[in-house]
C-alpha cells in the first residue's frame, strides 16, 4: 500500500457526498476509452458534485458544456489508469481494502461504523463505495509502479539541493500556488505550439484585468486540478517542479506568472498567498515486529489469523514478543533481534508499516496489518526527537527532489496515456 489515502478522501468524497438515494442511474455510454467506457451516470454525478463543491466555496459556476468536459476528462484518465492497473495484476485484496476505508475515518476523526453513516446518510450505497475506494487504491498502486521507475535522483543533486538549503532561507517560506495549464497534444508542430501560446497569453491578460483564477482554471486548464480551481496547495521551492521554482522564487502573493512551456503546454500560476515554514525536525522511532509471509501452503486469511493468535499469546502473557518474533517471524534478521528494528525514521518503512509506528501508542501491539512484504504485528517501544544531521539534510533533500520529479513524470505519464488512447465521445 502505498500514499493514497488524502487522494482517496477527496476523491471518494467527491463521488459519493451529497448523492440522493433516489436519483435515477443512467446507463448511457459518454465515453468508449479503449476497451472500457464511462457512463453518463459518472459524469452527471461529477458535474453535480462539483456544482455543490464550488457553491460551497463561493466561486462563479462555468457553463454546463465546459464542467462536463472536464468532468469526462478527469474519468477517462481515471479509466486509461484503471486499465493500466488491471493489466499489471493489482488486485486489492479485502483485508488491504479495509485498511485502507479504516485509514479514510481515521482521517476524517470517525470510526468506520461512523463514515459508513454519514455516507449512506448522503444518499451512497456502501458497496459501491468500497468498490469506489478499492479502484482508486489500484490506480495508485500503478502510479507508483509506472512512475517510480522513471524517477532518479543522483547523489550530486541531493549534495547540491542541501548546499543551497543551507545557503538560502527559502526552505523557510512556502506559496500556494494556483495552476492552469494550457496543453497541446504529443508530437505537435510548431503551428500549434504557437496557437496554444497565444491562448495562454490570452488568458493571461484576461486574469490580468481581473478574471477569477479558479474559474479559468475550471474553465480552461487541463491540468490535474483544475476542477479544484487549480489549487495545488502549499509547498516551498524545493518541492516545487524546477519550471516552477525558478519562476516563483522571490514573488508575492498575489503575482501571476507565465506562460511558461514545458513538455505538455504552456502553465500560468498564481501565488495565491505565501507563509513562513518552521524548521525541519527528525523524529524517529524504536519499534519491533513480527512478520508471517503468505505462501502457497498459508493463504493470506491463514496468515493474518496466526498473528492474532500470536498477539492473543502475547498480550496473555503466554509468550514474550521476542520469544515469539525468534520462533515464528519470517523477517530473519530482525527475528535473531527479537524482532527489534532499532532507531529509525519512519519514513525508511512502507506506508502501511510507517503508518502505523507513527499512530501507535508507546508499548502497544497493533492488530494485524497487510503490507507488499506479507502481514504484521508491530510495537513502538520508544521515540525520540534529533536536532538535524547531515543524514537528515540530505534525506529530506532526496525527499524533496523525488517528490518533483515524481509529479513530472506522472504528468508526463498521464499525457502518454491519453496519446496512446483509443476516446471516442459519444455525448455531448
Amino acid at each position: 500500500m502505498g500514499k493514497f489515502v488524502k487522494g482517496i478522501i477527496a476523491i471518494a468524497l467527491l463521488a459519493y457526498s451529497g448523492l440522493s438515494g433516489a436519483q435515477q442511474v443512467l446507463d448511457r455510454v459518454a465515453v468508449v476509452v479503449n476497451d472500457g467506457i464511462v457512463l453518463e451516470s459518472e459524469v452527471e454525478q461529477l458535474v453535480q458534485q462539483v456544482k455543490r463543491n464550488l457553491a460551497d466555496s463561493g466561486t462563479q459556476l462555468p457553463s454546463e458544456k465546459v464542467l462536463r468536459i472536464q468532468a469526462m476528462d478527469r474519468l477517462v484518465l481515471a479509466e486509461l489508469q484503471y486499465q493500466i492497473a488491471k493489466r499489471m495484476g493489482i488486485a486489492i485484496s479485502d483485508p488491504q481494502l479495509q485498511q485502507g476505508i479504516t485509514m479514510i475515518a481515521q482521517e476524517q476523526n470517525m470510526t468506520l461504523d461512523q463514515l459508513r453513516e454519514m455516507l449512506e446518510q448522503m444518499g451512497a450505497d456502501w458497496d459501491s463505495y468500497r468498490e469506489t475506494i478499492r479502484k482508486e487504491m489500484a490506480i495508485a498502486e500503478a502510479q507508483r509502479a509506472s512512475v517510480r521507475r522513471r524517477v532518479f535522483v543522483s547523489p550530486q543533486e541531493i549534495d547540491n539541493l542541501v548546499e543551497a538549503m543551507n545557503q538560502m532561507s527559502e526552505q523557510e517560506i512556502e506559496y500556494r500556488l494556483g495552476h492552469i495549464l494550457v496543453g497541446f497534444r504529443d508530437g505537435a508542430n510548431a503551428d500549434e505550439v504557437q496557437a496554444t501560446r497565444e491562448r495562454a497569453e490570452q488568458l493571461l491578460e484576461r486574469l490580468r484585468n481581473g478574471a477569477d483564477f479558479a474559474q479559468a482554471a475550471i474553465t480552461a486548464s487541463s491540468g490535474p486540478r483544475a476542477l479544484e480551481g487549480g489549487d495545488l496547495g502549499w509547498m516551498n521551492i524545493n518541492a516545487m517542479p524546477t519550471l516552477f521554482a525558478d519562476a516563483v522564487r522571490g514573488k508575492n502573493k498575489g503575482d501571476l506568472i507565465g506562460p511558461l512551456r514545458s513538455g505538455v503546454g504552456f502553465h500560468i500560476l498564481k501565488v495565491s498567498d505565501v507563509r513562513g515554514i518552521q524548521q525541519v525536525e527528525v523524529n524517529e522511532v524504536k519499534a519491533r515486529h513480527i512478520l508471517i509471509t503468505p505462501s502457497i501452503i498459508l493463504s493470506e486469511r491463514k496468515a493474518q489469523e496466526k498473528l492474532i493468535e500470536l498477539r492473543a499469546s502475547i498480550l496473555n502473557g503466554d509468550i514474550s514478543f521476542a520469544e515469539a518474533a525468534r520462533e515464528h517471524s519470517a523477517d530473519t534478521g530482525s527475528a535473531a533481534l527479537g524482532g527489534e528494528l532499532g532507531w529509525a525514521e519512519p519514513s525508511v518503512y512502507a506506508e502501511e508499516f510507517r503508518r502505523q509506528v507513527e499512530r501507535l501508542p508507546l508499548n502497544e501491539i497493533s492488530e494485524p496489518f497487510q503490507t507488499q512484504f506479507g502481514w504484521h504485528i508491530v510495537e513502538v517501544i520508544d521515540r525520540r526527537q534529533l536536532d538535524a544531521t547531515k543524514r537528515s539534510q540530505q534525506n529530506y533533500a532526496y525527499q524533496l527532489l523525488f517528490a518533483r520529479k515524481y509529479q513530472e513524470e506522472l504528468e508526463n505519464w498521464q499525457q502518454e496515456l491519453r496519446d496512446q488512447a483509443y476516446i471516442a465521445t459519444l455525448i455531448e
